[in-house]
């Protein structure tokens, strides 16, 4: 592995998100008015700039790297004292508080590969919403002609020049279960020289559990939450049959 960069580095570089996502989430962060809990808040993508507007913001990860990334950028843009990391499972947590947004941005739901892992968190979701508090998520809806492109096929998902002058490419490659509704992800971030050389190359794998919408609605309501709110892009288009994501304003009941 390079000096200069690590699997974190990379991950922050290629990852950029969702079109308009950062504003959504911090528009909602804005109307909820209170203390916001960023769940897999990963490298701060998100949580940096809430706290960047004055919104004081705990962010948890499982991911001692990622939030090492994300206390070296909110120092950096010195943001420190608005925001709090901390290393934890959307599983099982216990914070003594309750938060008037609770938001799980880029898909990191699917993460919990059970219904009983997202029965949990989500009973602990309910269990940190203040009175009045919102839920706010979204993930990507399921497309049976995607999973036939996309299954056992390596993709590259983008490009990156870095200040080296080498290029950065990620590739995925991917295996779907459709009876576990699990998709498999082996991922690679490879660095080529202006010779096309590969200097480095990182492989890691991840695993993520697609739902589709009508057992997402079921989910949450089992534990308490209701969706208020629903949309299919973060422009606060209509969710409809042609939307690619599901994005979900939800309350207790």
């Amino acid at each position: 592995m390079s000096n200069m960069y690590q699997w974190a580095d990379y991950y922050d570089l290629m990852q950029r998100g969702l079109a308009g996502d950062v504003e959504f989430y911090l528009e909602e962060a804005k109307q909820a008015g209170g203390k916001v809990l960023d769940l897999a808040c990963g490298t701060g993508r998100i949580a940096i700039p809430l706290a960047q507007a004055g919104i004081e913001v705990t962010g948890i990860d499982l991911s001692q790297e990622m939030l090492a990334k994300a206390q070296e950028k909110a120092d950096a843009q010195g943001v420190s004292a608005g925001l709090k990391l901390l290393q934890g499972d959307m599983r099982n947590f216990e914070l003594g508080e309750t938060f008037s947004l609770i938001m799980i941005p880029f898909r990191s739901f699917l993460h919990l590969l059970h219904v009983q892992e997202q029965m949990k968190a989500l009973a602990c979701i309910r269990k940190h919403l203040a009175p009045g508090g919102k839920l706010v998520m979204n993930v990507f809806v399921p497309k049976i002609n995607h999973f036939y492109e996309e299954n056992e096929k390596m993709s590259l998902r983008g490009t990156q020049m870095l200040p080296s002058g080498e290029e950065l490419s990620m590739w995925d490659y991917t295996r779907y279960d459709h009876f576990q509704q699990l998709c498999e992800v082996t991922r690679i971030y490879e660095r080529t020289d202006a010779n096309g050389v590969v200097t480095e190359r990182l492989k890691g794998r991840f695993a993520l559990r697609y739902i589709y919408p009508s057992e997402f609605h079921h989910l949450l309501r089992l534990n308490g939450l209701k969706v208020t709110k629903r949309y299919g892009t973060f422009a606060r288009a209509p969710f409809d049959a042609s939307s690619t994501e599901l994005i979900v304003v939800c309350e207790s009941v």
